[in-house]
């Protein structure tokens, strides 16, 4: 791998640059009009146009990015997360032009990436999995039917994508007819298919992920992360290890996801995601990510593991360096998804200038950001300004390393979750992990109404 096509924006583009220009491989960024004078641009040896700003018409623009990545003579295309991370299609696109794609096959996209399919391999691999449909429904009576067999509550996702889009929860079947027209909907246009599968609903359960490295031979985990805190099935605050799991369902859970990685021959970075119920403890497969996390840093600070690195290693034909009993978790991590967002009005997204900006730094303090004094948030993408991730010896230690971090992050001009999240650390529910992925929501909701 000489030359690598970073095919993404923002934080994660400048994560990648980097990574590879400690492998001594030469990047080339992409870029809207709108993203012409981003850090990403500056940071890569060569830039790219790809279109307008909007992002169908630049960053989902496959055929133009092969085309870019060709002009620049790039033998590989990394993707990020998000915009064409998970698109089998776009994987396949790269290897037939040639190049390699940092990511696991088309096929094991297509395989993963449907949650039906990758149902049935986890099944397949003895991998406990929430009661649900066994394939994806296309219509409200078929729907109907298989919620009876199932039974209620239950919740209705888009059989062929994630990143919460489609995601609904009912109570009785008049809530399903009532929602499943929607949720259908909105995985089409999001997806192109507008198949909905259905499962049990957990109602107290948390959200743990196992991070996986394959190199289509040999796969290891390298620990588990927590994510619970959510809105909307958008996660906001993940940390490493779980403070909700023991040593004997850690031990089981990350056995589980490596089984399931080697069935599918599994190559980069990845995860499998898993619902684990506060009462039983038992815990349940609900998808995989066939790419690095936005949360990955987590990992990568109580590991000392660079996982985009690994994925850059595997994908030029490296075998895994990693041997299982080399890597140990150390400490504890936790990450804040530092948005331009206003909570004060249900997180209403707020481009626009940025003034001032001071990021905290000194010991165990990282920073994965885009943002610079004096710069424009635009209104075409997402609205993640920086990722803050702070590393303590223990959670304690973490917490209140966190707290003096987000109290040196100044962003003017723009809104943002950083004084959310401050206040965050300050519940009592939150010093002792005892929380699920209803918590934060509940915790959002009592707000509003004390502040009304």
């Amino acid at each position: 791998m000489k030359r690598l096509l970073v095919a993404n924006r923002g934080e994660i583009a400048v994560r990648i640059i980097r990574a590879a220009r400690d492998l001594g491989i030469a990047t080339v960024a992409v870029h809207s009009t709108a993203d012409a004078a981003a850090p990403h641009v500056r940071l890569a040896d060569t830039a790219v146009e790809i279109g307008p700003s909007p992002a169908g018409k630049s960053y989902l623009a496959a055929d133009t990015i092969i085309e870019a990545a060709r002009a620049a003579g790039a033998d590989a295309v990394h993707p990020g997360y998000g915009f064409l991370a998970e698109r089998a299609a776009f994987a396949a696109a790269v290897a037939d032009a040639g190049m390699v794609f940092v990511g696991p096959d088309a096929s094991v996209i297509d395989q993963m990436g449907d949650k039906v399919r990758a149902r049935q391999v986890a099944a397949a691999a003895g991998i406990p999995t929430i009661p649900g449909t066994a394939a994806g429904v296309a219509d409200l009576a078929a729907g109907v039917a298989a919620a009876g067999e199932i039974g209620y509550p239950l919740m209705l996702k888009a059989a062929a994508g994630g990143g919460g889009r489609g995601i609904r929860v009912v109570d009785d079947e008049a809530g399903l007819r009532e929602a499943f027209g929607t949720a259908s909907k909105e995985a089409a246009g999001a997806f192109g298919d507008g198949r909905m599968y259905l499962e049990r609903y957990i109602r107290r359960a948390r959200h743990v992920e196992v991070q996986v490295l394959g190199d289509g031979a040999d796969v290891v985990h390298v620990g588990e992360r927590e994510c619970s805190l959510q809105r909307r099935r958008q996660k906001m605050v993940e940390e490493a290890p779980s403070p909700g799991i023991d040593a004997d369902v850690r031990t089981a859970m990350t056995a589980a996801a490596v089984r399931l990685a080697r069935a599918v021959g599994y190559r980069s970075a990845g995860t499998v995601e898993f619902l684990v119920d506060d009462e039983t403890h038992e815990f349940f497969f609900i998808e995989a990510n066939t790419r690095i996390q936005v949360e990955h840093p987590t990992t990568e600070l109580v590991t000392g593991i660079d996982l985009v690195a690994e994925q850059l290693r595997v994908a030029a034909g490296e075998p895994l360096r990693l041997r299982q009993d080399e890597i140990a978790a150390r400490g504890w991590a936790i990450e804040f998804r530092v948005c331009a967002e206003d909570p004060a009005r249900d997180f209403l997204p707020a481009p626009g200038r940025v003034g001032r900006v001071l990021l905290p730094a000194g010991p165990w303090v990282r920073v994965d950001t885009w943002l610079e004094p004096d710069s424009a948030v635009p209104p075409f993408y997402d609205s993640l300004l920086a990722k803050l991730v702070v590393w303590g010896e223990d959670r304690h230690s973490a917490i209140r390393r966190s707290r003096r971090a987000l109290g040196e992050l100044t962003v003017e001009g723009v809104p943002t979750t950083a004084g959310l999240f401050a206040d965050l650390l300050e519940e009592p529910w939150f010093g002792t992990g005892t929380f699920h992925t209803g918590t934060l929501e509940q915790w959002l909701r009592d707000r509003r109404e004390a502040a009304s």
